[in-house]
């Protein structure tokens, strides 16, 4: 099960779920893969909105073996998309909110 608080999500994907979390192995994989030098790079990368299917792959991939589960690339662009490109988009948009937003304050231990 997916902890908001360590940044992980819960998605189905080709008719499987999975745990997405970008921990920072998974960013500095993206800051490779992307060609940016840090996070703030990343971020702005993402914050344009436009990911190509090749993104997406890299993106996903990150985020699952994030998660804990070992999956290649390769895996991940073989996953059939059923629901549609813009369920992949909305399940991207909430790993890059958990992510990159805010978040919820944490309490406070006295």
């Amino acid at each position: 099960m997916a902890n908001l608080r360590r940044g992980e999500i819960t998605a189905e994907i080709g008719g499987e779920t999975f745990v997405l979390c970008l921990t920072l192995g998974a960013l500095a994989e993206l800051e490779d893969a992307f060609g940016v030098e840090d996070l703030a790079g990343l971020g702005e990368r993402f914050a344009r909105g436009r990911l190509s299917a090749g993104d997406m792959i890299r993106l996903i991939g990150a985020a699952i073996r994030g998660g804990g589960r070992a999956m290649s690339d390769r895996e991940v662009a073989a996953l059939p998309i059923g629901q549609g490109l813009e369920n992949l988009a909305a399940i991207i948009a909430r790993l890059l909110a958990v992510t990159f937003g805010p978040g919820e304050a944490l309490p406070q231990n006295p």
